[in-house]
C-alpha cells in the first residue's frame, strides 16, 4: 500500500511548542457541547443541526455589521461582497433543514419532553438578524432579562439602525427624495413602506448605468430578504413534518406562528417596484 505522506518530509508531527488545528479552532470546547439530556441517538441530529446554525448566524451578524457599516461611510462596492456572503450562508442554512427533516415524529417525541419550555424561537441570534434588515420587536428583550450581558447586546441591535436604515440614507446621499419622517424614524419600529423611498429605488431601476452601485445595493438585499423567507419556509415545513400542527416547545402555536411571519417583509419597496416598472 502507497503511503500517502511518501515525499511530504516537511509535514510537522511535533506539536509540544506549536499550536494545532484542534487547539486554533477551540475543539475540545465545540465538539463537547453536545449533551443529550434524554441520552436518546436523535437527540445528537438535533443538537448539532441548531449549534451549526447558531454558528452560521454569529457569521451573517459579522457580515451584515461590516456591510452597514461601509454602506454608511459609503464604501458600496465593499458591502457588496459581504452581503453576497450572506446570502451564501444563508443557503447552508437552508439546506441545513433538510438534514433534519430525516427526524421522524416518533423519533422526536422520545426526547421532546427534553427540551422543557426551550426553543429555537428563543434564539437571540436570529432577532438580532431580524433587527439588523429592520424587524424591531421587544418581546425577546424580556426573555434575555435573566442575562445583562446578552440583554445589553440585544438592545443595542434594537436601539441601532438596520441595514436598509443605512441604504435609505445612501439613496438620500445620492439625491434622491426622501422623506424626513423616514430618515428621522424610530428605529425601534419595524420598518414600513413608504412612497418616496419606493419612487426612489424606481428611479435607481429605471436608470441602472446611471445608478450602478444602489442598483446592486438593492439586488443583494433582494437576495438576502429571499433567501430569508425560503429559510423561514424550510423551517415551517420542518415543523409540520416532524411535529404537525402541534405547540411550540416554547409556547408558540408552532406552524400556525411560522406560517404568519412568512407575511413579514423587510425591503417593502424592492419588492413592489418590480409590479411598478
Amino acid at each position: 500500500m502507497t503511503n500517502p505522506t511518501s515525499g511530504e518530509e516537511n509535514i510537522e508531527t511535533n506539536f509540544q511548542k506549536k499550536m494545532t488545528y484542534g487547539e486554533y479552532l477551540n475543539l475540545d470546547t465545540i465538539l463537547s457541547s453536545q449533551n443529550r439530556l434524554s441520552g436518546h441517538h436523535d437527540e445528537m441530529l438535533f443538537i448539532i443541526i441548531h449549534q451549526v446554525s447558531e454558528l452560521w448566524m454569529k457569521l451573517i451578524l459579522h457580515e451584515l455589521h461590516a456591510a452597514k457599516h461601509a454602506i454608511e461611510t459609503g464604501d458600496l462596492s465593499v458591502s457588496f461582497k459581504k452581503l453576497a456572503r450572506v446570502s451564501e450562508i444563508q443557503n447552508q442554512i437552508i439546506q441545513a433543514w433538510d438534514v433534519l427533516s430525516t427526524l421522524t415524529p416518533a423519533e422526536y417525541l422520545e426526547f421532546r419532553e427534553a427540551l422543557g419550555s426551550s426553543s429555537g424561537f428563543q434564539s437571540y441570534q436570529y432577532r438580532l438578524i431580524e433587527f439588523a434588515l429592520g424587524y424591531k420587536t421587544d418581546f425577546i428583550l424580556k426573555i434575555y432579562e435573566k442575562d445583562p450581558e446578552l440583554l445589553k447586546q440585544l438592545e443595542a441591535g434594537y436601539y441601532s439602525g438596520s441595514i436598509y436604515d443605512a441604504s435609505i440614507h445612501a439613496l438620500s446621499r445620492a439625491g434622491f427624495h426622501i422623506s424626513e419622517e423616514v430618515l428621522n424614524r424610530d428605529v425601534t419600529r419595524a420598518y414600513e413602506f413608504d412612497k418616496t423611498v419606493e419612487g426612489a429605488w424606481i428611479e435607481v431601476y429605471q436608470n441602472s448605468n446611471e445608478y450602478w452601485d444602489l442598483y446592486e445595493l438593492g439586488e443583494k438585499l433582494v437576495d438576502i430578504e429571499d433567501c430569508f423567507q425560503q429559510w423561514r419556509f424550510r423551517h415551517m415545513k420542518t415543523v409540520e413534518r416532524v411535529i404537525g400542527f402541534k405547540s411550540g416547545t416554547g409556547g408558540s402555536s408552532g406552524v400556525g406562528y411560522l406560517q404568519k411571519v412568512l407575511e413579514q417583509q423587510f425591503f417593502p419597496e424592492l419588492w413592489n417596484l418590480r409590479t411598478k416598472l
